[in-house]
């Protein structure tokens, strides 16, 4: 075997040393869970706990990752760990379409089910008198504390965030372009013009929020309508956070001189995410704002 097939096989077959961070991880995620119960609980541990948690999942994010990218820039990574990597995150995202999968059918089945049921039996009138099958609703009555709301409409902060989610998915293209093409100065405007957007999507949806709960009286409490609305867009910000924070990372390693045409696999997990986000929105957007 001569040197040239030896360096190939031994990079097709290379498979990571074993990782300390996975239990880290676990340690971790059993501070935050625990110190997020005992604060609910007005524990005195409780907090110390709970940021104490967040200290080591940080702690744990920065020194894994940080150990694949010095492993995958190194050429450590052969076609199996590559594969591995595809089929670890297509996974990541089939997890997160359940996650939202689930907060979907809720708002289902209390929209096309659940209304229509309590408006409809023999004993609405002497149950909930005057109760119709509207939507949006609070539900067949109005919550202790909530009062009356007006819902979020659809052409305003919403139709603008989704125009601003398009863009980004139509920037991140272009960025891949030019990291296929080896146009490094495309490659790094596209990130930074998808960042910007993203910041701007979160910037405005903050500022919805609190239109809604200032000015609209649309809170928490506000039946099943605030419980939806709430659940699903906030749940949907926080991944958009994420999905900011994971394209900052590709940006800093795009300035660092990292991905080639050929190796790029950590640019596309974080754009498959992306669009995953963009792909959430548009639905969320129909279903939520619009119908």
């Amino acid at each position: 075997m001569n040197q040239a097939s030896s360096i190939h096989s031994a990079e097709r077959y290379f498979v990571p040393a074993p990782s300390k961070y996975p239990i880290i991880g676990a340690l971790a995620l059993l501070l935050f869970g625990a110190g997020a119960a005992l604060w609910l609980n007005r524990a005195p541990s409780g907090p110390w706990l709970f940021f104490g948690g967040v200290a080591v999942l940080v702690y744990m994010l920065f020194g894994w990752f940080g150990q694949v990218v010095r492993e995958s820039e190194s050429g450590l990574y052969g076609r199996r760990v590559g594969r591995s990597f595809r089929w670890s995150m297509g996974w990541f995202i089939f997890s997160e379409v359940m996650f939202f999968a689930a907060f979907f059918g809720a708002l289902f089945y209390a929209r096309v089910l659940a209304v229509p049921w309590l408006a409809a039996g023999a004993n609405e009138a002497l149950l909930w008198p005057g109760f119709t099958a509207a939507w949006p609703t609070v539900g067949p009555y109005l919550p202790s504390g909530a009062d009356p709301f007006t819902p979020m409409g659809a052409w305003g902060i919403p139709a603008l965030n989704t125009l601003i989610l398009l863009s980004s998915g139509a920037t991140l293209t272009w960025a891949h372009h030019g990291l296929l093409q080896a146009r490094r100065g495309q490659l790094k405007l596209g990130l930074a013009l998808t960042i910007a957007l993203g910041l701007l999507f979160i910037g405005l949806q903050a500022y919805e929020y609190g239109h809604a709960w200032a000015e609209l009286g649309l809170r928490l409490n506000s039946g099943i309508y605030g419980a939806t609305f709430y659940l699903l867009t906030g749940f949907h910000g926080l991944h958009v956070t994420i999905g900011v924070l994971m394209l900052i990372v590709m940006l800093v390693r795009a300035f660092a001189g990292h991905f080639s045409p050929e190796r790029h696999f950590g640019f596309e997990a974080a754009a498959w995410y992306w669009h995953f986000v963009d792909v959430v929105w548009l639905i969320l957007f129909v279903v939520v704002y619009w119908l």
